[in-house]
């Protein structure tokens, strides 16, 4: 299944890290952001399958860009950190996001795995 997504984070090494990553594995990165306001106008633009938002942007909130994309109908958001999953559970838990990945985890197979429901 051909995969297209948006990555939102601040940290330009990382997005640099999981464009190579992922296009390595097989998904297409559309696009790279560092802030909610990119974010909004580049899912706007391209239509992405998927964007991985991180939960910490700066001093910007990733929980609420997770909501503000859902609001403007993408529904498929998956939240990254280096934190654990356990420490954001709650979180998590209230956002509309698909799903949630650690960034050591992160990888096309994940990806697919969450959009799939398994």
């Amino acid at each position: 299944m051909a995969v297209r997504c948006l990555i939102v984070d601040d940290n330009r090494r990382f997005l640099q890290a999981a464009r190579t990553l992922l296009e390595r594995e097989g998904l297409t990165v559309s696009g790279v952001v560092t802030t909610s306001a990119e974010a909004l106008r580049r899912a706007a633009t391209l239509r992405p399958d998927v964007v991985l938002v991180d939960v910490a942007l700066g001093d910007e909130s990733g929980f609420e860009l997770a909501q503000s994309l859902a609001d403007h109908g993408h529904r498929a958001v998956i939240l990254i950190s280096t934190r654990s999953e356990a420490e954001l559970a709650d979180a998590i838990g209230l956002s509309p996001a698909a799903g949630f990945l650690a960034k050591s985890e992160l990888s096309a197979d994940a990806i697919r795995g969450l959009l799939d429901g398994s």
